[in-house]
């Protein structure tokens, strides 16, 4: 799948690759994805086009564990589809071009690569099924009806339409079934075994075998055939990981997508330095996330932060618009215990060091939530990390309960079941919905903790 790549199976196979590739064609935008790509493509393709379907799979998920309605999943699934892996109809090929192609290759093999990320685990497979399965239903139900028939035409379901004589011959039997008016409707004739689920809740008509089914049930069939197809397949795929001859580079990428899926990585714009000093800090602390909010008040309770907790909140502070020279003035203050001497040995080196003023001068940004949780594991007197992952629930109904989310609400059962599912950054998200009501419900998942202080901060 690499260009330049050295893995003997992609040499084994490069003629026959190079045959099927030239055949590869998408003649719609909608893809059960059956037959995986052989062409090669560059290690940045693979990684870039891997990360933004991660990004697609990762709102959507979020999304769907948040019980969103219908019209507000289809808001949020379009708007990172659009930004992040959009596919333009038959009816662009005339502006388009060749990108109209280039954009279903690129859904194409991100599919695969990120089914090659997700095969791992049952977990990660069942994640990744439920995902893949609404995004394939949103784009479904959206196609342009032609392009939507000729796709489903292209996987030879063994469907017949009914005449309308046909239809009438067995009017009553089929209205019984279907048990409302169905005179205006379509129907289809399929093999029974097909429809078990229909069959089995006498929603349908048999005869002779056959099934008759309505054309209003037809994406719940399309639906049941894609999530049978693509559970298959990962089980294939788990399966045949150990066997598979990879190149040297490729697992340390697929295992950071792997990680990837816990919470996207994300960039965000940090403030101006200047912007917060620190006489306002301990007033802005009620619009930070969980996680700076506890590193905050160890602060100020111990009068002191160990190395990695310290370095996570400094660069939060900076973040938000800390310049560095009052992050000294603050973190002095903080250390009351310390005499400026000391402060000055063990501190300020350190301080300076992170504003990229000291030593290889790189000017340091704060940690992703991503980077929190895959960061050092907590020793003896550390606070950092993320409290949704290093909390006990007990202690996470407690905290939660100082936010305003009393135990025993909908709420505080809805953050503590995505912490068991470990869902750390959609229970930080509904944390977020939950104290601020007044901003409604968020379109996208909260990534980074800068993340969660401007859209609590910002005006409505």
């Amino acid at each position: 799948m690499f260009r330049s790549t050295k893995s003997r199976a992609v040499e084994r196979n490069r003629n026959f690759a190079r045959d099927i590739s030239t055949n590869v064609t998408y003649p719609t935008r909608l893809n059960f994805y059956l037959n995986p790509p052989y062409e090669e493509v560059s290690i940045e393709e693979f990684e870039t086009w891997a990360i933004d379907r991660l990004y697609v799979l990762g709102e959507i998920e979020s999304a769907l564990f948040r019980n969103k309605a219908k019209k507000e999943l289809d808001v949020i699934i379009k708007r990172v589809v659009d930004k992040h892996l959009p596919m333009s109809s038959n009816m662009a090929r005339v502006v388009k071009g060749s990108g109209l192609d280039e954009e279903r290759r690129k859904d194409h093999y991100s599919h695969f690569i990120l089914r090659l990320a997700f095969s791992r685990s049952e977990e990660l497979r069942y994640r990744f099924l439920r995902a893949e399965s609404a995004l394939f239903k949103y784009r479904f139900i959206n196609e342009e009806a032609r392009e939507r028939q000729q796709f489903v035409d292209s996987l030879n379901f063994q469907w017949n339409a009914v005449s309308k004589e046909e239809k009438s011959q067995y009017l009553s039997k089929i209205q019984a079934a279907c048990q409302r008016n169905v005179e205006n409707e379509s129907f289809f004739k399929v093999p029974f075994m097909k429809v078990p689920d229909l069959v089995e809740r006498r929603a349908v008509f048999v005869h002779k075998g056959l099934a008759y089914v309505p054309f209003s049930e037809q994406i719940s069939i399309v639906i049941e055939e894609f999530e049978k197809n693509l559970k298959i397949s990962l089980e294939n795929t788990a399966k045949a990981l150990p066997r598979l001859d990879e190149d040297d580079r490729l697992l340390p990428i697929l295992n950071h997508l792997s990680r990837g899926f816990v919470v996207p990585e994300v960039s965000v714009s940090t403030a101006k330095p200047g912007e917060v000093t620190a006489d306002q800090v301990d007033s802005l602390v009620p619009h930070f996330p969980l996680c700076a909010r506890h590193l905050h008040n160890v602060l100020r309770k111990e009068k002191h932060l160990r190395h990695f907790s310290r370095l996570q909140y400094g660069l939060f502070l900076k973040d938000i618009g800390l310049s560095v020279e009052e992050a000294l003035i603050f973190w002095k203050r903080s250390f009351s215990s310390v005499n400026d001497d000391k402060f000055n040995k063990e501190y300020r080196y350190n301080i300076r060091h992170s504003y990229g003023l000291e030593g290889n001068r790189k000017n340091y940004k704060g940690y992703s939530c991503q980077q929190i949780l895959t960061g050092p594991q907590l020793g003896p007197g550390d606070a950092h990390g993320c409290p949704y992952r290093t909390y006990s629930l007990d202690n996470l109904v407690t905290a939660l309960s100082t936010l305003g989310i009393t135990p025993d609400s909908s709420g505080c059962r809805e953050v503590v079941d995505a912490v068991k599912g470990r869902h750390y950054h959609i229970a930080c998200t509904r944390v977020f919905e939950l104290t601020h009501p007044q901003k409604g419900s968020l379109e996208e998942s909260i990534h980074h903790p800068l993340q969660y202080y401007q859209l609590s901060t910002e005006r409505q």
